[in-house]
């Protein structure tokens, strides 16, 4: 099977970014131990390093991608989160 990519595009500063990280990482791990394949990769950009990004999300932040597709933005619903890993799984 091949692996989940999650993409966390934010900025350093910004509580609603780290406040998804931390949900991000508890399901990630949550659905790891509940289903150990696929490996599920997180990757984590900062629109302030990106220029076409930042023109994207600017407005969004934080803003989360699953295997390259939009799947929020905002706020991150847990629930809504290991749902979709469990179905691209």
């Amino acid at each position: 099977m091949p692996n989940i990519h999650l993409t966390l595009i934010g900025k350093p500063g910004c509580h609603l970014c780290d406040d998804a990280r931390a949900v991000v990482t508890s399901v990630m791990q949550n659905v790891v131990e509940e289903r150990p394949a696929p490996q599920i990769v997180l990757e984590e950009l900062s629109i302030l390093d990106d220029a076409a990004l930042q023109a994207l999300y600017v407005e969004d932040i934080p803003v989360l991608l699953i295997n390259g597709k939009v799947h929020n933005y905002w706020r991150i619903d847990p629930v809504r989160l290991r749902t979709a890993l469990l179905e691209a799984s």
